[in-house]
């Protein structure tokens, strides 16, 4: 019989948690979760550990089926164990504006900063929007074009989805896509390098 884990109505990264844990528990796992950035992050897990999830949208909340392998009960990544001295670079992007100061010359500066991104070696593998900085990554950002240009080549965005939620903005992201402070946190902790603006 499968666990369930009713996480209508917590915030991120509650759900994602919620999941986790129960996923060490037992290999089928139905998790309930009321809004589309919850039901996407806890998809995202799962399919990490190699589960398969069968979404079932009712009227009460959206039913995520999670089921395992018999060979599937480990962590959603090998970072538990330690970053590998060769991990991935990762970018960190804590506001719409480059460094502190005068507002319209940060605005100048993080416009100049993603436009050179794409022509400097190593990219990063990954670049965490969080805090203001998520509104980097919505429609009509000043830096849009760049960072699809990097997500083009492979560059993973990750964009706090509590942050989104707190300006407003969850319905205007055009590009990467909306994350959690689990994923965040796995992330950075999982790093080789961690490089922040």
């Amino acid at each position: 019989m499968a666990k369930i884990v009713d996480a209508r109505g917590l915030a991120c990264p509650q759900p994602v948690i919620l999941t986790r844990d129960a996923l060490k528990e037992t290999k089928e796992v139905i998790t309930i979760v009321d809004n589309e950035t919850a039901r996407a992050n806890v998809t995202r897990l799962a399919e990490k550990t190699g589960a398969t999830v069968k979404v079932e949208q009712k009227e009460d909340g959206i039913y995520l089926h999670i089921t395992q392998e018999l060979t599937a009960h480990a962590e959603p990544s090998p970072s538990a164990a330690g970053a590998p001295a060769g991990g991935p670079l990762v970018l960190v992007i804590p506001s719409e504006i480059m460094g502190r100061g005068d507002e319209e010359l940060g605005n100048i500066l993080i416009r100049g900063f993603f436009h050179t991104l794409g022509e400097v070696e190593p990219l990063p593998d990954k670049i965490i929007f969080f805090n203001s900085g998520v509104k980097l990554v919505i429609e009509n950002s000043p830096v849009l074009e760049d960072l699809q240009a990097l997500a083009a080549r492979g560059v993973e965005i990750l964009a706090c989805g509590t942050c989104l939620g707190h300006y407003g903005l969850t319905e205007q992201v055009a590009v990467g896509e909306v994350s959690n402070m689990y994923t965040i946190a796995e992330t950075l902790l999982g790093a080789g390098r961690v490089v922040s603006l």
